[in-house]
């Protein structure tokens, strides 16, 4: 296994932590992307704190790896990692997406230390991680770039020129893109709304290593990572099978949980969901790391 015990257990502890700021900051807010929000908070928590090559007391290190949040609506879940870390301000979570706050819904990397590309307009991202890398190699720099993709954003063509791209230049291991497939987008099921699958083999076909995983598991997540950053030939597309609101009780893979919010019977519930959520991964890390 690539994780120890310990580490397993500390990243279930981390991903908790995120996704109880996650719903405290859409209390606050009175809304928010709680579905994408929860979906995608292993792949960012095992990243940031596993894999990255990040210094804490200097988010703006020349020679940081960079992680590119694609779907930004996720932003009100990425918030809360960034301020986590230290590199903002805890208060600007009370002030989420309200009138003159520098955490808007979708994060501006202008406003938002830690933000490496504003996004929200959804299907940038990839090209925006394939320019990046091709600068590191222009200027000599060996940071790593990591876009995570909405499916519902895959929808837009701009991400397969964006894959011939990468494939076309040979990045390697130096770009990872990471898919966070819940199967839902704001209108319904992506199959029903436009179909995706056979989505493994798409990416194939476009030129990448590609691995599908399950998103909620942090030693899967691990290896297939390894994997990814030790193939050299041709970068490397994670499917990260995942659940739309994960861990918030009966909104769990419900599509209509993409954007919610709840009254305070409901946040109430929510975090009693989340703890027997947390509980239940720990349990069995404990069992198995």
């Amino acid at each position: 296994m690539v994780l120890t015990k310990q580490e397993w257990l500390a990243l279930e502890a981390k991903a908790h932590k995120l996704r109880l700021d996650l719903l405290e900051t859409t209390h606050m807010a009175g809304s928010g992307h709680i579905g994408g929000g929860s979906s995608i908070l292993d792949i960012l928590t095992i990243l940031y704190h596993k894999y990255m090559n990040i210094r804490i007391e200097d988010p703006k290190w020349e020679d940081r790896d960079r992680c590119i949040v694609s779907k930004g609506h996720a932003g009100i879940s990425y918030a809360g990692l960034l301020v986590d870390l230290g590199w903002n301000d805890p208060n600007q979570l009370k002030t989420f997406n309200l009138t003159g706050s520098k955490m808007g819904i979708h994060l501006d990397g202008n406003k938002v230390v830690g933000v490496d590309a504003s996004t929200g307009s959804l299907g940038h991202g990839l090209s925006i991680g394939v320019g990046t890398e091709l600068a590191a190699r222009v200027l000599g720099k060996a940071f790593k770039t990591y876009v995570v993709l909405g499916d519902g954003e895959l929808d837009e063509g701009s991400n397969w020129e964006a894959a011939m791209s990468a494939a076309h230049f040979k990045l390697g291991n130096s770009l990872i893109t990471i898919v966070d497939r819940n199967g839902a987008m704001i209108d319904g099921p992506t199959e029903e709304i436009m179909a995706l699958e056979p989505l493994t083999d798409k990416f194939a076909a476009f030129g990448f290593n590609t691995l599908r995983i399950d998103g909620h598991s942090f030693p899967q997540l691990a290896e297939a990572i390894e994997t990814a950053l030790s193939t050299e030939d041709k970068p490397t597309c994670i499917i990260c099978d995942t659940v739309k609101a994960v861990g918030f009780g009966a909104k769990a893979g419900d599509y209509r949980w993409h954007y919610g919010a709840m009254d305070d019977n409901g946040y109430e519930q929510a975090k009693k969901d989340l703890t027997a959520y947390y509980e239940a991964r720990k349990a069995k890390a404990e069992q198995e790391g």
